[in-house]
């Protein structure tokens, strides 16, 4: 019978909840299937056994040895504004390990901002990907080879696998569990845990206002100009000439600087704009169409929905 080993990449800064919440997650769904397949759990390290994690805590872990069929990479801890290439320099011995294993054959799958340290080692070039959306631009300016997929929840191509914010490592983990053991596995291991019992979008967290701040200065510029005319129909051209530059260096530059269009970045700020209504009046949807610059209630309900994977009205409900 196969022995399949999954090993948590452990390095000083890393997010504890999610090395203890997939270990957990993992475990628990072993039991609930009475798992006929032995899987071996490891917290691994490259800096000795004890390692200080983002808040505050010490743990201990253990040399890699062998391979694994899996390799998990957290995210790290961090305060805007960050400093990519000390935090990503600073890694230096966890890249090359993940592109190691990775070219031994290892699964190589990350949480959050982890999703940086596998495109350091070059994993993420020509795949899709995603991190959490707070950071999604900054993965894309980054690192133009990667399709950059800012509302996904997780993202499987080949053998690598990308999630997005914080929690999602629990996603992960439950995804990991239907791999493992099954459809009725995963289910039984939502509930008991409960955990959604499948997630597929970080649309309905998005914030673009601070999501705004991680921006590069002319893409953060580009959005505080839309929120002070959200009423005001859109033209590139108008938008352009605001800026000072042409329709076409506009374009560039926004989608180097954020994996989006102008016109996808006001989309954004005209529907947070209607998730501050929604929750702090009482207006109707035709009003609070008007006042964000659509003629109808329709096309806004339709693009709320798409945006964050909620009705209007089901965002309103208490």
């Amino acid at each position: 019978m196969k022995h399949f080993r999954i090993a948590l990449l452990a390095y000083p800064g890393c997010m504890g909840l999610q090395l203890f919440g997939v270990a957990d997650i993992l475990a628990i769904g072993a039991d609930l299937a009475r798992a006929p397949i032995p899987v071996e759990v490891q917290w691994i390290s490259l800096h000795g056994r004890r390692v200080l994690l983002s808040g505050g805590t010490a743990l201990e872990a253990v040399k890699p040895t062998g391979k694994y069929d899996v390799l998990i990479v957290p995210g790290f801890g961090l305060s805007r504004p960050v400093d990519w290439q000390l935090k990503l320099g600073s890694r230096a011995k966890e890249i090359e390990f993940i592109r190691h294993a990775f070219a031994k054959g290892t699964r190589v799958a990350s949480a959050c901002v982890g999703a940086f340290l596998l495109a350091e080692a070059g994993l993420l070039d020509g795949r899709k990907a995603v991190t959490s959306w707070l950071f999604a631009g900054e993965l894309a300016r980054r690192y133009p080879a990667i399709v950059v997929q800012p509302e996904a929840l997780l993202v499987e191509d080949s053998a690598v696998i990308t999630t997005g914010a914080v929690s999602a490592a629990n996603d992960l983990a439950i995804f990991l569990v239907k791999r493992l053991y099954g459809t009725e596995a995963a289910l039984a291991t939502a509930r008991v845990t409960l955990l959604p019992e499948q997630r597929n979008s970080q649309a309905p967290y998005v914030d673009t206002n601070v999501a705004a701040q991680s921006l590069a200065g002319f893409s953060q510029g580009l959005i505080e100009w839309f929120n002070q005319r959200l009423s005001v129909p859109y033209s590139l051209e108008t938008v352009a000439a605001a800026f000072h530059t042409s329709p076409s260096t506009l374009m560039r530059r926004v989608r180097k600087e954020t994996g989006q269009t102008p016109l996808a970045l006001l989309h954004g700020a005209r529907v947070e704009k209607a998730r501050q209504l929604l929750r702090n009046t009482t207006w109707n949807m035709p009003r609070i169409a008007e006042a964000v610059g659509y003629a109808d209630a329709s096309s806004l309900s339709r693009l709320f929905t798409r945006l964050t994977g909620q009705t209007p009205m089901r965002y309103r409900r208490p």
